[in-house]
């Protein structure tokens, strides 16, 4: 080896030597300073905010479920008839669907942050309120309060998942907040009844809407917008805006129904709704009629039915999110999670015709978890075609639409039962083509699922 070639390896040997010792510095250097000042990690508050609205909906349930759960004690108490029953039922019903379409526009205007906590602090109150009521139509009156108050519950948490959630995890979360009905449903059966056992129904009023009262707080304190929030990491913030820029100007009704995305999601509603609303309020009527279930025997029927429901809501909105995770376009997730939904209420024709009680819960429960599933998907398909200025005002669009289907679906069952002497079996009919049905309604209304593209209107120079 020349003497040159030597000089050349020491050269490099020493080179090479250099890097490694800076590389080990460098890789020192960052170590000391992630000691130091900790890498900053991803926050998930996103998943806090959805706890809010689950909560939120909980309540809203267990809210309106007192009424009918303490009716036999007020019917007796204050000599309140069918027919007068009726005035007080459909006082909250008419004035809840009217409220829709008013409510998803305010909160559109004043924000969710306001806009909720103002309607769960009402709300409350106005449950507390009946405890101090003396006659029907103060009853009545106060019905009719509470629906106007509860009916931005629902437009205020599809909007406050559309800001906190992208695309690909709407239906998902909001899965979750869905299944806050079944878990009112369930509370309410246990808890209504112990409460008014030793507290009267009275007592039950203002337990259960003290409820809110007791959530109120921990929404003022921890609801920001995810740009306003101090516990927001810059990646999450990234992570929730990564859908395309929206505009934030306000979009007039008006404008809203030239849009078949918002026939489409209005008639879905008009569809499956009823159907909800009649297992809601029907199931223990058909459970009587069939197999004599009496009061309390018909307690853990029921909450299995609605265990079932709460899971098929989380189901049903986790296969979508799921399926859009693994490439699946929204339009395919959504409708393809639909029609697995509509596919598996079928069966529901059979439910007047099981031979047992448990057999019928089985189906029964299938069918309210398919239900909840398809209605999971459907409250983010609003999401999925309109900016979120627009999605507050347009689900209190289909939140008219489906209790105005509720109030007409009503008329139609008890009429079906006189005229039939208590023939379940069209009204079951109806219930199993109902999700079906709608969503051939959406799929013509929105056969791709295309984004309404709103211009915004420019005042004259």
């Amino acid at each position: 080896m020349t003497i040159e070639s030597e000089a050349l390896i020491d050269k490099s040997s020493a080179a090479s030597r250099s890097i490694s010792a800076s590389a080990i510095d460098i890789q020192f250097a960052n170590a000391a300073e992630s000691i130091i000042l900790p890498l900053p990690t991803a926050s998930r508050f996103r998943w806090k905010v959805l706890l809010l609205i689950f909560l939120a909906i909980t309540i809203n349930y267990i809210d309106r479920m007192v009424m009918g759960i303490v009716a036999p004690t007020l019917r007796a108490d204050f000599h309140i008839d069918a027919m007068a029953y009726g005035w007080i039922t459909a006082a909250f019903s008419t004035c809840y669907a009217v409220g829709q379409l008013i409510s998803g526009k305010w909160l559109d205007r004043v924000g969710t942050r306001f806009g909720y906590g103002t309607a769960v602090g009402a709300w409350s109150l106005t449950s507390m309120l009946h405890a101090a009521s003396r006659s029907i139509p103060g009853f009545i009156a106060l019905r009719a309060i509470l629906g106007i108050t509860e009916s931005p519950a629902y437009p205020g948490a599809v909007k406050t998942i559309s800001e906190w959630f992208p695309k690909r995890e709407r239906a998902y979360a909001m899965g979750w907040a869905n299944s806050g009905s079944c878990a009112g449903t369930i509370i309410a059966l246990l808890l209504v009844p112990v409460i008014s056992l030793h507290f009267g129904w009275r007592g039950a009023f203002l337990v259960t809407g003290a409820l809110g009262l007791l959530w109120l707080p921990l929404w003022i304190a921890f609801y920001r917008k995810p740009a306003e929030h101090r516990r927001v990491s810059a990646e999450e913030l990234a992570y929730i805006n990564s859908d395309p820029f929206e505009s934030t100007a306000s979009v007039p009704w008006r404008k809203l129904l030239l849009f078949r995305q918002t026939w489409g999601f209005a008639l879905g509603k008009f569809c499956t709704d009823p159907i909800w609303a009649f297992y809601l309020f029907w199931l223990p009527t058909f459970l009587f009629d069939r197999f004599g279930i009496l009061k309390t025997a018909i307690i853990v029927p029921t909450i299995a039915i609605y265990l079932m429901a709460d899971a098929g809501s989380v189901l049903g909105g986790w296969l979508s999110s799921m399926l859009i995770k693994r490439g699946y376009s929204i339009n395919r997730a959504r409708k393809m999670t639909m029609l697995i939904c509509a596919v598996c209420t079928l069966p529901g024709v059979l439910i007047p015709l099981m031979p047992n009680l448990w057999s019928t819960v089985l189906l029964v429960g299938i069918a309210l978890a398919a239900h909840q599933g398809f209605a999971s998907n459907l409250f983010t398909v609003v999401s999925d075609v309109f900016p979120r200025r627009a999605v507050g005002s347009v689900t209190g669009i289909g939140g008219l639409f489906g209790y105005m289907g509720y109030s007409l679906f009503g008329v139609l069952t008890g009429w079906i039962l006189i005229f039939t002497h208590d023939n379940y079996i069209p009204i079951f009919v109806i219930c199993s083509l109902a999700l079906s049905t709608s969503l051939i309604i959406i799929h013509l209304c929105m056969p791709r699922l295309e984004i309404a593209v709103i211009e915004d209107e420019v005042a004259p120079a």
